[in-house]
């Protein structure tokens, strides 16, 4: 395995913080979770909620910051957090965008989606960290803020001689806390959530291949002296882009980008040059006053060509980036992480018939899915940095196209909000495998209540004769269909995508 160091001591994890063999100081554990951000965050209560052994590692001294670049939730994330009872309480937190603007001449209507959740929620990312480390916390997460990960090894399958378990392989993370304290954690697996610089990445010795897409975006949080008319304003105009959102309690979010002024990240930025791009790009800066951040960066595309390496697996910015558009990014990583977290928890649990399989199918699975985001979000900002008249005739044809076509504009919102996202079946499958479950309403109530089990849910056809379905390798809720539903049965994941399906029906 390129860039991995192995060892010829090799063990399964014990108990959370359990020490090894005598005169070893490794501490144990069955995951570590490398970044506390959304992604690591949901990853490991997850786990924890199953019954694993997390240690959450966060370089980053413990408290939130409410200073963020994410401001959105789309409908599939928010269907995630739904199977995890938080997404009520996330909703509160924000504003409901039904509309999605783009460039003046394109409109989605979000209410269209086929979701619990038809629209994009407006709330800052901190809102999503606090809910999900409460979550975690009282799931029993080990957390060790102020701890940076220095260097990983991993380790073959024991062979079962002296206290080490026979067939697992292991990987050790050397870990360095705030005060220059070193120790080692052995567990089962690694996960790097730690963003688009991710120190398990570069341990792993993998590429980051790809390129920035545009650079010297400043961003800045204001308040405004005059509401803008809609609740989401972004346009592209006279060598400028800006978005504008708002985080409902006052600020503002203004993200703008010029042509004509290419700065290093480093160079300082004041307010007055946020107000001058939103001038000319939206035509008004809205009275903005009272920056509490000002930042300047560049935004890049790129992707792991691996997510998975041995006992290690990559997820969120630490797996693929990409350019702000479509308010993607955040939103991927907590989709990696609810598509990773029931296969590591059925593998520590031997719940799964074929363990490698099992594991490997994260990385076939979403890999095809960040690649595709890099390309839509990218299309999106290509189109409002468009500046020569055929790149603009271009635009405008393509937002012609999306308000004309609907099939198409259903395509398109089902790509951004993750609602269309599917995976791929084997072959033979039934039509309806790989593809994501709506909310059904069954017998025992919604599907996304029944899956807050953690568990595979069975839903038996209504006439009774449901064929024999594959092995669930989290356990299985039996469901019913509701009164007078004629579905075929189904055999839903964790994740809430489709496992198994029986019957001649193709839709839900």
């Amino acid at each position: 395995m390129s860039g991995i160091a192995e060892s010829g001591t090799t063990g399964a994890a014990d108990s959370q913080g359990s020490a090894g063999t005598p005169g070893d100081d490794t501490l144990r554990t069955d995951v570590v979770v490398v970044g506390a951000g959304p992604t690591g965050l949901l990853l490991a209560g997850d786990l924890a909620e199953a019954g694993v052994a997390v240690t959450l590692v966060e370089r980053r001294p413990a408290g939130r910051s409410n200073l963020t670049r994410a401001f959105g939730v789309h409908a599939r994330t928010l269907e995630a957090l739904d199977a995890r009872g938080l997404a009520e309480e996330l909703v509160a937190t924000g504003t409901r965008l039904t509309t999605l603007s783009l460039f003046r001449r394109l409109a989605l209507d979000l209410t269209a989606l086929p979701s619990r959740f038809p629209f994009l929620l407006i709330t800052p990312q901190y809102e999503v960290e606090r809910l999900l480390e409460r979550r975690a916390r009282a799931a029993g997460v080990d957390f060790r803020h102020g701890t940076e990960l220095t260097g990983l090894v991993q380790h073959p399958a024991a062979s079962g001689q002296g206290t080490d378990a026979p067939g697992h392989a292991s990987v050790s993370a050397e870990l360095r806390a705030c005060d220059g304290t070193l120790t080692t954690l052995r567990a089962r697996f690694l996960v790097g959530a730690d963003g688009h610089r991710s120190p398990v990445r570069q341990s792993l010795g993998l590429p980051f291949p790809g390129a920035s897409v545009i650079n010297s975006i400043v961003l800045a949080d204001v308040r405004l002296a005059e509401e803008p008319a809609q609740l989401l304003t972004v346009n592209g105009a006279n060598d400028t882009f800006a978005f504008m959102a708002p985080f409902g309690d006052g600020w503002y979010r203004v993200m703008g980008w010029d042509r004509t002024r290419q700065a290093d990240d480093g160079e300082p930025v004041d307010l007055d040059e946020v107000r001058d791009i939103a001038r000319r790009a939206l035509g008004s800066d809205f009275g903005m006053h009272d920056a509490r951040w000002i930042s300047r960066f560049h935004s890049d595309e790129r992707q792991a060509p691996a997510y998975r390496v041995g006992q290690v697996f990559l997820a969120g910015d630490a797996a693929h980036v990409h350019s702000p558009a479509g308010g993607q990014g955040m939103n991927t990583g907590l989709q990696d992480a609810a598509n990773l977290s029931w296969k590591l928890a059925a593998v520590i649990r031997g719940q799964a018939p074929d363990p490698e399989t099992l594991l490997d199918s994260y990385e076939s699975e979403r890999h095809p899915v960040g690649r595709a985001v890099l390309r839509s979000s990218g299309a999106i900002v290509r189109l409002a940095m468009a500046h020569t008249p055929l790149q603009r005739a271009a635009r405008s044809l393509a937002a012609r196209f999306l308000n004309t076509v609907r099939p198409a504009a259903a395509r398109a919102m089902g790509m951004v909000s993750g609602i269309g996202i599917a995976y791929s079946a084997p072959r033979g499958a039934h039509p309806l495998a790989g593809r994501r479950a709506p909310d059904l309403k069954l017998a025992e109530g919604r599907l996304y209540e029944l899956l807050r089990a953690g568990t595979f849910v069975l839903i038996e056809a209504a006439d009774g004769a449901t064929a024999t379905p594959p092995p669930a390798p989290a356990g299985v809720v039996r469901a019913h269909w509701a009164a007078g539903r004629r579905h075929p049965a189904l055999l839903v994941r964790p994740d809430g995508y489709i496992a198994w399906a029986s019957g001649r029906r193709t839709s839900l």
